[in-house]
């Protein structure tokens, strides 16, 4: 179920930082108010992960994982293209979950929040 995206994580995540400093995206921050771990691969969940944090406390996007003591309220686990398709709007993460094309590790009423809207509406041009 491979799909042909152009777009990246990187550009999207890119895409998040530039959107949490938009009047709508610190509505959007202080709406969510949780910290995301997603972990993707590139084939197989679990093989040769890319993590990076959605830290909308503190309005930031970066790649690694979160230092000390600090922990994420849900880490996701995820296929790059399924990724990809949720935050497109393609796929519903509610659909992909039941479907196990992805994990969730941690509080499971902060996962009810992780939803395609978090997540900037794309210009055409950028897809």
């Amino acid at each position: 179920m491979a799909t042909s995206l152009q777009i990246k994580p990187e550009t999207l995540f890119d895409l998040m930082k530039q959107h949490f400093e938009t009047q709508e995206g610190k509505q959007l921050c202080n709406k969510v108010n949780l910290v995301f771990q997603l972990n993707l691969a590139p084939k197989k969940i679990g093989v040769d992960e890319i993590s990076y944090i959605i830290d909308f406390k503190n309005r930031n996007v970066f790649k690694g994982k979160l230092e000390g003591e600090e922990k994420p309220d849900v880490t996701f686990s995820f296929k790059e293209d399924d990724f990809m398709r949720i935050a497109l709007r393609k796929l519903n993460p509610q659909v992909a979950f039941m479907r196990g094309l992805v994990k969730v590790k941690g509080s499971l009423t902060a996962a009810q929040k992780f939803s395609p809207e978090i997540f900037p509406k794309f210009p055409v041009s950028k897809l």
